[in-house]
């Protein structure tokens, strides 16, 4: 057993599916990268009147030009390349050794499998998240006049600047919400693998913060809780949906396009190296 769960680790069949969907994710994120830089302007800016994507789009380029949609896009894609190999590496890492032999594969394992790969990935990445998040805002233009000034010279600056004036806790802000998130992936790849059985029984190939942190889990959901709070009283209900219209364009476009890119690696990848169709799916 110890053998088989290191072979399912180390397997050429995982680490193809880690890359494809490494550069799915890093295809998609690029192409509908403006779209993020909207949704972050909303949470972030409260003084800006409008709350049409298309509108502030059209803001941002007339005010800081057409290269401020892509600010920051160098750390968010390192982010999304280190996020997304880890998370697409250990799903299937744990679907070769859950779901083999007489295993079969449900949606319960599927959705299992993907919180557990969700959490491990937010353990381990969220420290890149927090410091693209500060540079993709370094030098924007804000309605809001009290929001902190950054002068970061790039990542490793950026890390070092924020261990050193705010402490590594820091580089965890927001890692209990991202850790209640993680049923977000989980219930995509549900679906996903759900719709590429379906389709395989068919005879068909399917295609495709901003707060310091605290030590203790206790006084971090008090920072959540109080920082929900805060945004009621500030914006109202509907304050806790900023950004929403932006980001449900990103999640929707950037999911059918990563799937659609990984699914094409990968197929392709397997058929070259001649290995099974069980191998790829």
């Amino acid at each position: 057993m110890k053998g088989s769960a290191s072979s399912s680790l180390a397997s050429y069949e995982t680490l193809v599916h880690a890359v494809a969907g490494m550069v799915g994710s890093v295809t998609a994120t690029t192409t509908f990268f403006p779209l993020d830089t909207v949704r972050i302007r909303l949470q972030v800016d409260e003084k800006r009147k409008s709350s049409s994507t298309p509108v502030i789009l059209a803001e941002i380029v007339k005010e800081e030009g057409l290269s401020a949609l892509y600010r920051g896009w160098f750390p968010v894609i390192s982010s999304v390349c280190c996020s997304n190999f880890v998370y697409f590496y250990t799903f299937n890492s744990l679907k070769s050794m859950l779901v083999k032999g007489n295993a079969r594969a449900t949606p319960g394992k599927d959705l299992l499998m993907g919180c557990i790969a969700g959490a491990i990935n937010v353990f381990l990445t969220t420290p890149m998240w927090v410091v693209n998040t500060r540079l993709k805002l370094q030098g924007a233009k804000f309605r809001k006049e009290d929001i902190h000034k950054t002068d970061y010279k790039g990542i490793l600056d950026a890390f070092q600047q924020i261990i050193t004036n705010e402490g590594v806790g820091t580089l965890w802000n927001g890692i209990l919400p991202s850790l209640i998130l993680v049923c977000n992936p989980g219930i995509q790849f549900m679906f996903y693998e759900g719709l590429k059985r379906k389709a395989g029984k068919a005879g068909r190939q399917f295609e495709p913060k901003k707060r310091k942190s605290q030590s203790t889990f206790q006084e971090s959901a008090r920072v959540v809780f109080a920082l929900i709070s805060e945004r009621l009283k500030k914006g109202g209900f509907s304050g806790l949906y900023k950004g929403l219209e932006a980001k449900l364009l990103q999640t929707v476009f950037t999911a059918a396009l990563m799937f659609l890119v990984y699914e094409r690696i990968a197929g392709i990848t397997f058929k070259i190296m001649g290995l099974s169709k069980t191998a790829k799916h």
